[in-house]
């Protein structure tokens, strides 16, 4: 008895393992490989430290990177240097691991640390976190973030001329292969959409008590809504006018800014003061996001649409929040997203939402009353869809009211740090997101 109540003393240490991109305690969001991932494992390590763990976040360290960056009392950062001092791409990163996890752990026997157990992030991290759990003698538990099938699949049907091209770009086969090897050796698969649930299941042949379901979080401190007098501020102050759609993330060809402007130029034509507000990529844009960016400049120009369209670039992370509030409506309008943060944040913070079909997230909302979802690759399913809450006040109300509901029931961070924490220790956890919670009942008051 004793050795138990001495035990709940102790603080407990997790391992998070995210070896791709630029993992920071302050994360330069929007660079290569930067993006919703980072603030998932980030956000996801500062409320297990609030639940009363230490928390290491392992990554790659590359560049001028410290080894070790604090993110608060409970978390920080430890970077391990391998490949190089270069960028590494996450798609060939897998190739450097094994020198990654021999210095992982090194560091970790000469700093005398143990870990209750390791979550690692992406199949990159999924081969560190596997080698890490083997040596370690510790459960793995493996978040995938996204299935290499699905993004094949949804790549070859969407650019059926440019298929000879996906395996140098994305190197799906290698990327399967490991992919299939993690989710048979680790202890647990967290699936974070109903989607990546039913592809683990049926394309790679899991067990259903090998797989839970957690959706990714946001944070409630930052994202909820505000006063009509307190948005109009922030409006002014952003030099927001007229009704603004809003779209931002990463540069990148799946995020599908080119359908939007397409999907606007309908809107355009039906909304007379409709403008295009497009915040797009990190601080520092490379070769290949300043050519996406030229030409999505030229499609505005071609379209007509360049006095209705503002490229204002790069938001810093604490800005985020107003310029949700700021919108009329934000769009996620992605070729494939496996579930896309940003339209959660939009949720929370009070603005109307419209979700692309091609990803988890419209399959947690119910039409017309959490959100609004449409197919991006036709433009005018996508307009129109833009269109109806821009013309219609109580459509809109309930959007706003009703997705920050929504948000808020299901997606909070501290909701899923303790789900992860109950399935490790065996105490029982309820299906976050089954499909009969999408059907529930609603009348035009809500």
């Amino acid at each position: 008895m004793t050795n138990s109540i001495n035990g709940l003393h102790e603080t407990p240490r997790i391992a998070l393992v995210s070896t791709h991109g630029y993992v920071a305690a302050h994360p330069p969001l929007g660079a290569a490989d930067t993006g919703g991932q980072v603030v998932y494992v980030l956000e996801l390590a500062k409320k297990l430290g609030q639940l009363g763990h230490k928390v290491d976040i392992y990554t790659r360290r590359f560049e001028d990177q410290p080894q070790v960056d604090t993110v608060d009392e409970n978390v920080r950062v430890i970077r391990i240097p391998c490949g190089g001092p270069d960028f590494i791409p996450k798609e060939y990163l897998h190739r450097q691991l094994t020198e990654w996890s021999e210095k992982a752990l090194r560091f970790i026997k000469s700093e005398s640390l143990s870990y209750l157990f390791v979550n690692s992030h992406y199949w990159d991290g999924g081969v560190a976190g596997q080698r890490l759990s083997e040596a370690l003698s510790i459960p793995h538990i493996h978040t995938p973030h996204s299935l290499g099938i699905w993004k094949k699949r949804q790549m070859e049907t969407d650019y059926p001329e440019r298929a000879d091209k996906f395996e140098e770009e994305f190197n799906f086969r290698e990327r399967i292969q490991h992919e299939l090897i993690i989710y048979r050796s680790c202890q647990l698969v967290i699936a974070t959409t109903p989607i990546q649930l039913d592809m683990l299941l049926d394309d790679y042949g899991l067990a259903r008590n090998r797989v839970h379901m957690i959706p990714p979080g946001y944070d409630d401190n930052r994202f909820f809504p505000v006063s009509q007098a307190s948005r109009q501020m922030i409006r002014q102050r952003l030099g927001f006018s007229d009704h603004v759609v809003l779209a931002l993330g990463r540069l990148a060809t799946n995020k599908g800014y080119d359908l939007l402007i397409d999907g606007f130029s309908v809107l355009a034509n039906r909304v007379p003061d409709a403008r295009l507000r497009l915040a797009l990529g990190g601080e520092n844009l490379d070769a290949q996001e300043s050519a996406l960016l030229r030409q999505l400049h030229e499609q505005v120009e071609a379209l007509g649409l360049s006095d209705r369209v503002d490229f204002s670039g790069f938001i810093p992370d604490e800005e985020l929040p107003d310029h949700y509030r700021a919108a009329d409506l934000f769009v996620l309008s992605s070729r494939y997203e496996p579930f896309g943060m940003t339209a959660i944040e939009a949720m929370a913070s009070g603005t109307p939402t419209v979700v692309t079909v091609h990803g988890g997230l419209f399959r947690a909302v119910s039409y017309g009353r959490h959100a609004l979802f449409a197919d991006p690759f036709d433009k005018e399913d996508l307009g129109i869809t833009m269109m109806k809450p821009l013309k219609h006040p109580r459509l809109y109300g309930r959007l706003s009211r009703m997705g920050a509901h929504k948000a808020r029931s299901l997606f909070t961070w501290t909701g899923i740090a303790q789900q992860l924490v109950a399935l490790v220790e065996g105490r029982p956890v309820a299906q976050a997101l089954d499909d009969a919670d999408w059907d529930e009942p609603w009348n035009d008051g809500d």
